[in-house]
């Protein structure tokens, strides 16, 4: 049986380092086509590794072309593609710098239902308004018109972002319909708005941490990455304040309220900065407020100091209502809503005008605000009951969160939770782990938790062994059962 020559290194995830090697040895043809690799279990037992973590390695070499998987009998190197001469050649740079990314978003949707989503981007499925939608549904249904058949207007349906215009109000920031862009989900809105202001090469700052699918999408389209690091009270704004004129970035990418991951707000001192910084080293500041609706009372945005002046406003429905509806939207000025039209005309013509209707109904006949209303409350006592429950097993949480449902919260003495995610994941249980949320993908001892999936007590329970394996490791403890003075 093959020995593969896979050396630990505690500078790379062991995930990545069996990817390395077999890749090399590969390319090096060292690892002929056709040569059978050990089993999993085998290879676990060799080199020291967990199952689960040879599992994913070889995920990704067969996802890469490497290798292939045959049904019973094992994984084989695979034959180089027809016409290429040589080995498989290797992945571009951004996929293979997104692969823990990948590795988060695929085991989120492919959880079943016996998963405890602790790290979760978004609400359980008994928290949304289903009957709602189905109420709504039917009424669209029910009547006849080209909304079943054609395609929408290219900027989306008017009497939704007219609506919007309205809701927008309620925050204090000034738009007409013509200044607003239907899209499909905030991941849309924000996609183009990077294929309109950045080209490859550009400079764009970026939340450390912070929205982890944005980050993947600016490696895919070239652009460097400027981190800035998040305090409790939003961007370190000296760090900003350095970058910016040293680089001149074109763009700055942020969350000002319920920040993805940390749950923190950017106070209103460091947004009147940071906005003089915009004016100062001209750039421009896109404003994510996905969470917006789960908070009652709304502090002034960045948009709504600015007006839409500086800052493109993106926002969805998808963690609040539905995130099969997939609706968004981009407000800015007439010139950049004009533009962003061209490029989704050009990307995807239009979106749906189905959803958009469905989504103007829900909201214009009331059963929204009621949603929120509950969901809002509910979000309260789970959040107070994690944030309690954190307190008393000892994880340190880098702020208390006053709205929306994520904590981000370490265990103590653990430098990189990422192993931490590979064995939980044995267990059923899926963390979002810090590294997959910083910009360049370094260690974070961080983990993302989601107060509304955080009651489920195998999450406890986990969180309770590892802090007491942690506290016997401190204390010299032989082993978690045995007494400590």
């Amino acid at each position: 049986m093959l020995s593969l020559n896979v050396v630990p290194r505690e500078d790379r995830p062991l995930t990545d380092q069996i990817v390395m090697g077999v890749k090399r040895q590969i390319d090096d043809r060292q690892l002929r086509p056709g040569t059978r690799l050990p089993s999993i279990r085998n290879f676990a037992q060799t080199h020291g590794v967990s199952r689960f973590t040879v599992v994913e390695a070889y995920d990704r070499l067969v996802a890469m072309g490497c290798l292939q998987s045959r049904r019973g009998a094992g994984f084989y190197v695979a034959a180089p593609a027809a016409g290429s001469g040589g080995p498989v050649p290797a992945a571009p740079e951004a996929h293979r710098h997104n692969e823990e990314l990948v590795w988060l978003i695929r085991r989120l949707l492919e959880a079943g239902d016996h998963s405890a989503l602790a790290g979760g981007p978004w609400l359980p499925n008994s928290w949304q308004e289903e009957s709602g939608i189905r109420h709504a549904l039917g009424a669209l249904a029910r009547k006849n018109g080209a909304h079943l058949l054609e395609y929408g207007n290219p900027f989306g349906y008017l009497p939704l972002r007219e609506h919007l215009a309205l809701t927008l109000a309620e925050i204090g920031v000034a738009a007409t319909a013509p200044q607003i862009l239907l899209t499909q989900g905030t991941s849309q809105a924000l996609d183009l708005v990077i294929r309109y202001l950045l080209k490859p090469g550009d400079c764009a700052l970026v939340d450390d941490p912070g929205y982890y699918n944005m980050f993947g999408n600016l490696r895919v389209h070239g652009v460097e990455m400027l981190a800035i690091p998040r305090r409790p009270d939003g961007p370190d704004f000296t760090a900003l304040e350095a970058l910016a004129a040293a680089r001149r970035p074109k763009v700055y990418f942020t969350q000002s309220a319920m920040q993805n991951p940390t749950g923190s707000n950017t106070s209103p001192h460091v947004a009147f900065r940071l906005l003089q910084a915009a004016e100062s080293h001209d750039f421009t500041v896109v404003e994510d407020d996905i969470f917006c609706d789960l908070q009652s009372i709304k502090p002034p945005r960045l948009a709504t100091l600015d007006q839409l002046n500086r800052v493109i406003y993106v926002r969805s429905f998808s963690k609040t209502l539905s995130g099969s509806l997939r609706v968004g939207f981009v407000a800015s000025t007439q010139s950049v809503v004009d533009a962003l039209a061209d490029i989704k005309m050009l990307t995807c013509i239009t979106t749906s005008q189905f959803t958009e209707r469905l989504l103007y109904l829900m909201l214009v006949d009331g059963h929204y605000r009621k949603h929120l209303s509950r969901l809002r409350e509910r979000l309260g006592e789970a959040r107070i009951s994690v944030v309690r429950a954190f307190e008393r097993v000892g994880l340190e949480m880098f702020a208390e969160p006053t709205d929306g449902m994520f904590v981000w919260a370490r265990l103590p003495n653990i430098a990189d939770s990422f192993t931490l995610a590979e064995s939980a994941h044995s267990e059923g249980i899926l963390l979002a782990p810090g590294v997959v949320f910083r910009p360049h993908l370094e260690r974070s001892p961080w983990m993302r938790f989601n107060v509304a999936t955080c009651d489920d007590p195998r999450i406890m329970r986990w969180l309770e062994r590892q802090l007491a394996t942690a506290r016997n490791r401190n204390t010299g403890c032989p082993s978690e059962g045995a007494f400590c003075p």
